[in-house]
C-alpha cells in the first residue's frame, strides 16, 4: 500500500491503453488503482469509499466499451475518481477539489470522457436515455451506459426514467451498483449462473423466437410471460425492473472481474433497455473505510495507516451544522411534537445525535427531496411540528413542493437550510447561492440569515414558533462556540440589529459576513446593521437610516441577482426613497471550486475586497 510504483497503472494514460491488457491482468490493475486512490486521497481528501467500491466496474466498462465514443454516465459522481484516473487525469489528481484543479464530480468541460456533468443524485438514467434516443435518431453507432447506486434509486426521478426507458426501443444499459445491499444480498453461484444464461445468445434468441410465435396467441403469450417473470422473481429481485420493461440480470459480485467481464460482453450484443445489478462494498480494499464507509464517504486528508483525519481542533469554534444539531436535540427533548426530516443527509445536516436521542421522531426519507417537503406538509396538517434539515442546493429540487404544498397552504414547517452560500471544494453543483432569490419571492414565508451561533439559536426558535413556513439559512462554516444552547429566546419578526453607529454610509449585512463587515465599518466609521431577516425586511429601520445616510451597502453570501440587496432596492423604489445602493455578493456566474475563503475573495467578499469596493463607491 505504500509503493509509488504501479507496473500496470503506469502504462495507462487513456482507456485505449487499458484495452491492450490481457483480461487476466485486470485484477492486478484493480489492486494498483485502489492503492493509488487511497494514497492520493490521504493527501487531498475527497469521496473515497464510493470510489473504492467502483474500481472493478470502472475498469470493466472502459475495457469493454469504446469510450468516449460510447457514452458512460455516472450518477452523482462520488464514485468517479477511478474513472478520472483511467481517462488522462491521473497526474492531476493531486489538485482534486482545489482551486483551478480537478472537479470532484464528472465535468463536461474537463474531459471528453465525462459525457454528462453530475453533482446531484438520480440523473444518470434520464441523461443516458436522452443520449440513447439521440443515437438512434441520428443512426449513430454508439452504446450508452448509466451507472447508478442503490441510494440514487431511492429518488423518484430514477423511476420516471425507468418508466419511460422501458417502453421505448433504445440501446440502453443501466448498471445498478448496490453498495449497501439495500435491495438484496442474494449473491451466489445460482444467481451468477442464471445471469450468465439470461444474457447469453441462446436464451436471447430463444426468448425472441418464442415471443414471435406466442404473440400470435395472446393467452399463451401472457401465460409464458408470467411464468418467466415468476421463475426469475423467485431467485432474483428483478421483477420490478422487468415489469418496467427492462431485461434484468444479476445480482452478481461487482468486485469479481471474471464474472463482470463475460456478463457485460454478453449484454453488449443484446438490444433494448437492460439492467445489470451488481453488489459492491463501499471502501473495498481499505480496512478503515470498510469498517466505517460513512466516515470515508467524504473525508479530509487522513493518515493512511490509521485512517484518522488530519485536523487541528479549535474548541473556540463550532460549525453552524453542529450548532444546529445541539439546538435540535435539546429542542426535541423539550417539544414532543418536533419531528426531524432529512433527505439522506443525516451526517451532513447534523442529525446524527437527534437520530440517536429520539429515533422514533427521526425520518430519513432517502434521496427524495420532493417527498421530504411534502411529507413534512402532511405532518404539519395533522398537528406535528416538522423541521426539515436540507442543503440549499438540494432544496432547489423541491421548489414546487415548497410553494404548492407548504407555502400556499400556510403550513407550519421549519426549514434548516444548510450549505447556504459558498461551500468551497464541491464547487458549483453544491453551492447554495440561489436560496435567497428563489425563496424571497414566495408569499407569506419568513427567510432568516443568522450571522453567528447565537443568532442561529434565536432565529431557529423564532422559526419554530412562527405558525407558517420559515427558513433559516446558514453556511458550511465555523462560528464562535456559543456554549449553552438557547432554545427559548425568540426575535421580533423582521427586526434588525444596529451593531455600530456611524455616518454617511449604512452597511446592511445579511448573514455570516458580519464579522468581516464589522472591521470595515469601524475603519470607515459606517453604520453597521445585522439585518437577520431577508423577508420581511426591517423597513422601518431602513427608512429611518435613509434620513441620515446617503449611501447604502448590502452584503450577502448569495447571488446579487434577485437577492437581499435587490429586496432593499425594491423597497427604495416602492417608497420613492432617493439613495445610492451598492450590492455586494456573488456575481452572476457559477462559482468555481476552491476553499470557502478563496471563493469569497474571488468575489470581493473578503475584508480587502469589501473595504475597497465601499471606498470606491463612496468616492464615486
Amino acid at each position: 500500500m505504500t509503493s509509488d510504483h504501479f507496473p500496470l497503472l503506469d502504462t495507462i494514460q487513456f482507456p485505449v491503453d487499458l484495452r491492450l491488457l490481457d483480461e487476466e491482468q485486470l485484477p492486478q490493475l484493480a489492486d494498483e488503482l485502489r492503492t493509488f486512490l487511497i494514497q492520493n486521497l490521504s493527501k487531498t481528501g475527497g469521496h473515497l469509499a464510493s470510489g473504492l467500491g467502483a474500481v472493478e466496474i470502472t475498469i470493466a466498462l472502459h475495457y469493454l466499451f469504446d469510450t468516449p465514443n460510447d457514452r458512460l454516465i455516472w450518477d452523482v459522481g462520488h464514485q468517479c475518481y477511478p474513472h478520472k484516473i483511467l481517462t488522462g487525469r491521473r497526474t492531476q489528481m493531486s489538485s482534486l477539489r482545489q482551486k483551478d484543479g480537478l472537479s470532484g464530480f464528472p465535468n463536461m468541460a474537463e474531459s471528453e470522457f465525462d459525457a454528462f456533468g453530475a453533482g446531484h443524485s438520480s440523473t444518470s438514467i434520464s441523461a443516458a436515455l436522452g443520449m440513447a434516443i439521440a443515437t438512434k435518431a441520428q443512426k449513430e453507432d454508439r452504446k450508452t451506459v448509466a451507472v447508478i447506486g442503490d441510494g440514487g434509486m431511492t429518488a423518484g426521478m430514477a423511476y420516471e426514467a425507468l418508466n419511460h426507458g422501458g417502453c421505448i426501443d433504445t440501446d440502453l444499459l443501466v448498471i445498478l451498483n448496490d453498495n449497501e445491499m439495500s435491495i438484496s444480498p442474494n449473491v451466489g453461484a445460482m444467481s451468477k449462473y442464471l445471469a450468465r444464461i439470461w444474457s447469453g445468445k441462446i436464451y436471447a434468441n430463444m426468448r425472441a423466437g418464442s415471443k414471435k410465435v406466442l404473440q400470435q396467441i395472446p393467452s399463451a403469450w401472457e401465460l409464458a410471460k408470467r411464468a418467466e417473470e415468476h421463475v426469475k422473481g423467485m431467485i432474483v429481485p428483478g421483477t420490478l425492473f422487468e415489469e418496467l420493461g427492462f431485461s434484468y440480470y444479476g445480482p452478481i459480485n461487482g468486485h469479481n472481474l471474471h464474472d463482470i467481464i463475460p456478463l457485460i460482453k454478453n449484454m453488449q450484443h443484446l438490444s433494448g433497455p437492460r439492467l445489470l445489478h451488481i453488489v459492491t462494498q463501499k471502501g473495498k480494499g481499505y480496512p478503515p473505510a470498510e469498517a466505517d464507509a460513512c466516515k470515508f464517504h467524504g473525508i479530509g486528508p487522513f493518515d493512511m495507516e490509521t485512517g484518522e483525519v488530519k485536523t487541528s481542533r479549535n474548541t473556540e469554534l463550532r460549525s453552524f451544522t453542529n450548532s444546529f444539531s445541539d439546538w435540535l436535540v435539546q429542542k426535541g427533548e423539550e417539544e414532543p411534537l418536533l419531528h426531524a426530516i432529512t433527505p439522506a443527509m443525516r451526517e451532513g445536516s447534523g442529525l446524527v445525535e437527534f437520530s440517536k436521542a429520539l429515533p422514533e421522531r427521526y425520518h430519513d426519507v432517502g434521496i427524495a427531496e420532493q417527498h421530504a417537503v411534502t411529507v413534512a406538509a402532511g405532518m404539519a396538517c395533522d398537528g406535528l411540528k416538522p423541521v426539515v434539515a436540507i442543503y440549499s442546493t438540494f432544496l432547489q429540487r423541491a421548489y414546487d413542493q415548497l410553494i404548492h404544498d407548504i407555502a400556499i397552504q400556510g403550513l407550519d414547517v421549519t426549514f434548516a437550510v444548510d450549505r447556504a452560500g459558498i461551500v468551497g471544494a464541491d464547487g458549483a453543483t453544491h453551492t447554495g447561492n440561489f436560496d435567497i432569490s428563489y425563496c424571497r419571492c414566495i408569499p407569506d414565508i419568513i427567510l432568516m440569515t443568522p450571522a453567528n451561533a447565537t443568532d442561529l439559536f434565536e432565529l431557529l426558535n423564532t422559526a419554530y414558533q412562527y405558525p407558517g413556513p420559515a427558513l433559516v439559512r446558514y453556511p458550511r462554516d465555523n462560528t464562535q462556540n456559543p456554549g449553552k444552547v438557547d432554545t427559548i429566546t425568540t426575535v421580533e419578526i423582521g427586526k434588525a440589529q444596529v451593531m455600530h453607529k456611524g455616518s454617511g454610509t449604512a452597511i446592511l449585512v445579511f448573514g455570516t459576513l458580519l464579522d468581516i463587515a464589522t472591521e470595515v465599518a469601524e475603519t470607515l466609521d459606517s453604520t453597521l446593521v445585522n439585518m437577520r431577516f431577508v423577508k420581511p425586511l426591517d423597513e422601518a429601520l431602513i427608512e429611518q437610516l435613509a434620513t441620515s445616510h446617503n449611501n447604502f451597502v448590502t452584503i450577502e453570501d448569495g447571488t446579487t441577482v434577485g437577492g437581499a440587496g435587490s429586496a432593499v432596492l425594491e423597497f427604495f423604489n416602492n417608497r420613492q426613497i432617493q439613495a445610492s445602493c451598492l450590492r455586494l455578493g456573488l456575481s452572476d456566474h457559477f462559482p468555481l471550486q476552491g476553499s470557502r475563503q478563496q471563493v469569497l475573495a474571488e468575489h470581493g467578499l473578503d475584508k480587502n475586497g469589501i473595504e475597497t469596493a465601499i471606498r470606491a463607491f463612496i468616492e464615486s
